[in-house]
C-alpha cells in the first residue's frame, strides 16, 4: 500500500499522526487527579492549548493537501504563521516541550514553500523561541534550555533535509514527466514525416518507373496497330486500351498518395498535455489538423513545447489554453495562463528562441503579460514561404 502513495502524501500523514499522538498527552494532562504542578494543569485544563493544537492541525492539513503542486501564496504564508506559532502556543499553554515535537512537523512543509536559507533561519528561530518554556515551566536552567532546544533543531533540521530530498525527487519526477510528454510529441511528429516521406518515396518510383514504362508501352502498342492486321491488329488495341487505363490508374494513385502526405498535428501536439504535473492544459484545434511542411510542424511542436515549459517553470500557472486554427494561409495560436505574470514580458530566451525559430518562416509572435494576470502569447507562422505562390485554402472544422 505504501509503495503506491507518493512522499508528499506520505510526509502529509506522517504529520497528521503526529499531531493527533501529540493530542493524547494534552488529554491525559486535563485528566490528571493529583498533578504535580498546580500551575501546568491549570493551562492544560484551559481552551487556549486545545484551540492551538485544532489550529495547528488545521493548518497542516490544508498546506499539505497538495504540496507538489502549491504556488506558495499570501494565504499559504499566513497559514505557515500560524501553523508555527500554534506550535510554540502550545508549549506555552501545556507547559511542556510538545511544541517542540510539533516544530518538528512544521520541519517538513518549510523546504515545500521557503527558500532554504530562510526555511533554516526559521526553524531554528522558532526552536530556541521555547526556551523560556523550558526554563520556567519545566525548572530548567538557561544553560539546560538552550542545550534542549538545540538538541530539538537537531531533531527538526534532519526532518528538515528529508523533507528537502523528497522535494528534490518529486520536481526531478515531474521534470521526468515533462520530458517524457515532448519525447512522445517528437516521436510521434518523427513517425508522421517518415510516413509523409514514405509516401512521397512510393508515389515518386511510381511515377518515374511504373509510369515510364507503362507510357513506353503505350508508344510501341500504338505502333504496332499500325503494322498489324485481322484479329492480331484487334488484340493490339485491347492491349493499347488496357496499357492506357492502366497509366490513367498510376497517375491517380501517385495524386492521391501526395494529396494524402500531410502531417497530422493533432497526433503530434496532443502527447504534450498529457500527465503535467500541477498544469491543466486545455486544447483546442481544426478538425483535421493537417500541415504539408515538416519543419514548419517541427517549429510549432517546438513553440508549443516552450510555452508549456514556461507556464510550469516560470508562470507558476494552473490552467493553460492553447487554441489552435487558421488565419488565411497561416497558422495561429493562442495561448493564455493563469499565472503570476510580469511587467516584462519580453525577457528571457525561451521567448527569444521563439521569435527566431519564427522569424526563419515569417512567423511572429506577440507577448502580453502583467503581474497577476498571466501570459497571453499569439503566434503567426505562415504555412508556405514568403515569395511562394500560396497553396489552395483548405477547408477546416472548427473544434
Amino acid at each position: 500500500m505504501f509503495a503506491r502513495l507518493d512522499p508528499t502524501r506520505l510526509l502529509r500523514y506522517a504529520g497528521l499522526f503526529t499531531w493527533a499522538v501529540v493530542g493524547l498527552p494534552l488529554l491525559l494532562l486535563s485528566q490528571l487527579a493529583e498533578p504535580v504542578d498546580e500551575a501546568l494543569v491549570a493551562a492544560t485544563l484551559g481552551w487556549q492549548a486545545w484551540l492551538a493544537w485544532a489550529t495547528f492541525g488545521f493548518s497542516y492539513a490544508w498546506l499539505t493537501r497538495a504540496l507538489s503542486v502549491r504556488r506558495g501564496s499570501a494565504f499559504d504564508y499566513l497559514l505557515l504563521v500560524l501553523l508555527t506559532g500554534s506550535a510554540i502556543a502550545i508549549s506555552y499553554y501545556s507547559g511542556s516541550g510538545l511544541g517542540s515535537i510539533l516544530l518538528m512537523v512544521v520541519a517538513c512543509v518549510l523546504p515545500w514553500l521557503l527558500p532554504l536559507p530562510v526555511g533554516i533561519a526559521v526553524l531554528a528561530l522558532s526552536e530556541l523561541v521555547v526556551v523560556p518554556v523550558y526554563m520556567g515551566a519545566l525548572g530548567f536552567s538557561w544553560f539546560e534550555a538552550l542545550m534542549q532546544a538545540i538538541l530539538y533543531v537537531g531533531f527538526a533540521g534532519f526532518v528538515f533535509v528529508t523533507s528537502m530530498v523528497a522535494r528534490q525527487q518529486a520536481q526531478a519526477r515531474d521534470e521526468q514527466r515533462r520530458l517524457n510528454a515532448e519525447l512522445r510529441a517528437t516521436r510521434a511528429l518523427l513517425a508522421e514525416s517518415a510516413r509523409v516521406n514514405e509516401r512521397t518515396r512510393i508515389s515518386r518510383e511510381l511515377h518515374d518507373l511504373l509510369g515510364h514504362h507503362l507510357t513506353a508501352l503505350s508508344l510501341n502498342l500504338e505502333v504496332a496497330s499500325h503494322l498489324t492486321e485481322g484479329k492480331a491488329h484487334e488484340h493490339v488495341g485491347q492491349a493499347h486500351t488496357l496499357a492506357r487505363l492502366l497509366l490513367s490508374d498510376v497517375r491517380e494513385a501517385v495524386s492521391q498518395i501526395r494529396g494524402n502526405d500531410a502531417i497530422d498535428m493533432a497526433a503530434t501536439l496532443l502527447p504534450l498535455a498529457d500527465n503535467v504535473p500541477g498544469l491543466r492544459i486545455d486544447m483546442e484545434m481544426p478538425k483535421p489538423f493537417l500541415l504539408d511542411d515538416p519543419e514548419r510542424a517541427h517549429v510549432l511542436l517546438r513553440c508549443t513545447q516552450e510555452i508549456i515549459t514556461n507556464a510550469v517553470r516560470h508562470a507558476q500557472a494552473q490552467v493553460l489554453r492553447l487554441r489552435y486554427g487558421w488565419d488565411g494561409e497561416a497558422i495561429r495560436l493562442q495561448a493564455r495562463d493563469d499565472g503570476r505574470g510580469t511587467e516584462n514580458p519580453d525577457a528571457g530566451n525561451g521567448l527569444a528562441g521563439m521569435r527566431e525559430r519564427l522569424a526563419t518562416y515569417g512567423g511572429e509572435l506577440e507577448v502580453e503579460s502583467a503581474p497577476g494576470q498571466g501570459f497571453t502569447l499569439r503566434l503567426h507562422l505562415p504555412r508556405g514561404r514568403p515569395g511562394l505562390a500560396k497553396l489552395a485554402p483548405r477547408p477546416v472544422a472548427a473544434a
